[in-house]
């Protein structure tokens, strides 16, 4: 069951960056330098990003199983997971996020749109796996 669990939370928060990123899709390109292409698509249209994105999100609700395992969150319910998540995407992975995008001399923007996803998106992780 607990395969099944990461699964469904990487899934959901992989569903859930689709939506973020399509309808952030315009000042996200912007804000990353990235031309669009006549269609307003980027050009980098290929599968990968999509499969390494996916297989992420999953490695990252393999590993948030992991510690809400040891630390009994599972049995906390719903209230503990989404805590829990949020506390990782806004306190592990947003500041990572922010530091990568300083030295790069990246834009707020995009620091905003991508700690957004990785905050949203591991609360949703952790409500999922509190419900599995």
């Amino acid at each position: 069951m607990s395969f099944l669990a990461v699964l469904a939370a990487g899934l959901s928060s992989y569903i859930f960056g689709a939506i973020w990123y399509m309808s952030l899709s315009r000042p996200w390109l912007t804000a990353a330098g990235i031309e669009a292409q006549e269609d307003g698509k980027p050009p980098n249209g290929g599968p990968v990003p999509y499969i390494v994105a996916f297989l992420g999100a999953v490695l990252v609700a393999g590993m948030m199983r992991h510690i809400f395992s040891l630390s009994g969150i599972l049995e906390m319910g719903i209230g503990a997971g989404l805590t829990a998540g949020l506390g990782l995407g806004l306190f592990l992975v947003a500041p990572w996020i922010a530091t990568n995008y300083a030295f790069a001399g990246r834009n707020l923007t995009l620091t905003l749109i991508d700690a957004g996803y990785a905050i949203i998106g591991c609360s949703i992780m952790g409500v999922v796996l509190t419900l599995i």
